[in-house]
């Protein structure tokens, strides 16, 4: 398996390689959601990676929210995935696979046309 890059997950790194939008928000919250830009969208360019944060009032908890959910996605990222050990089918497997072919089989066999040369009947 080749190996992928790892990301930082320090928040102080990530505040340095993010970059941070503010904007107005959608949804309940009357007047103030209307005027201010609450809600935060952050882009992490070298993961691609973009998260959002709306359910706060104040940016700065939106601000810190965001940063907290691409840790989290970073982290995942960073995760090795556990290679696959090939395993053999187990014999009583593979018959029992070959005789629902053989059945399968016969099904069909049982399907067609059968002309015999005597009155050449169709049964």
């Amino acid at each position: 398996m080749k190996p992928t890059k790892k990301f930082s997950t320090n928040i102080e790194t990530l505040v340095r390689e993010v970059e941070i939008s503010f904007y107005k928000s959608s949804g309940p919250g009357g007047q103030r959601k209307n005027k201010r830009e609450t809600a935060v969208r952050i882009f992490h360019p070298p993961s691609g990676i973009t998260v959002i944060a709306t359910e706060h009032r104040s940016q700065a908890k939106n601000r810190a929210l965001a940063l907290t959910r691409l840790q989290k996605k970073l982290k995942v990222l960073n995760k090795e995935k556990k290679t696959r050990k090939a395993t053999k089918m187990p014999q009583h497997v593979k018959e029992k696979i070959l005789q629902a072919k053989k059945k399968q089989s016969q099904k069909k066999i049982k399907r067609k046309v059968h002309l015999t040369t005597e009155d050449e009947e169709v049964y």
